[in-house]
């Protein structure tokens, strides 16, 4: 099976790749253990986490990127708030556009810190809510809904939504 949906634009694409570094529908998750939590952030230009990347950080990863899925799909967002509070600083103007810094730390938690900031600056742009779960409990993957009314629930109709179809299908039948 494959995810035919383009990727999310600019920066929201980072945020959607790191909540898909797992793919629970297939039980793969590249932050298993930390040689493929090192393979998978060198794959994406993420080499200083990769560096300093040890059990600790990698479990980080893991609690950080399950947060922000968490966030997305509504069903809290208390985690996301603590890291807001201890990895970004105050919101700064440069060159028109807002940015929001993060605070000095290790690699990990600077990227951490970035995909906040990136979650923080999207909602500020009035655009929020593109970036959604699949709402297969056994899927959650990221994507972003690119349709008018932004009302996609699946992260493809091919997939999850055939399947979601064909299990009402069968439970009416039953009835």
């Amino acid at each position: 099976m494959v995810y035919d949906r383009p990727a999310a634009p600019g920066e929201l694409a980072a945020v959607e790749a790191f909540g898909n570094s797992a793919r629970f529908l297939h039980d793969e998750d590249a932050f298993a253990d930390v040689a493929g939590t090192r393979a998978w952030l060198r794959a994406h230009d993420w080499r200083d986490a990769a560096d300093e990347l040890d059990e600790p950080a990698r479990r980080e990863l893991v609690q950080a990127r399950e947060a922000i899925r968490g966030h997305l799909a509504g069903t809290g967002s208390a985690e996301l708030n603590d890291y807001a509070r201890r990895l970004l600083q105050p919101p700064q103007w440069r060159d028109g556009q807002v940015v929001i810094p993060t605070a000095h730390g290790s690699a990990v938690e600077m990227l951490i810190g970035r995909l906040i900031a990136t979650l923080v600056i999207d909602g500020l742009a009035g655009k929020p809510g593109r970036l959604k779960v699949c709402r297969a409990d056994d899927c959650r993957w990221l994507y972003y809904d690119r349709s008018p009314g932004n009302n996609s629930i699946w992260c493809s109709m091919d997939i999850c939504g055939a399947r979601h179809k064909m299990r009402a299908y069968r439970t009416r039948r039953k009835a």
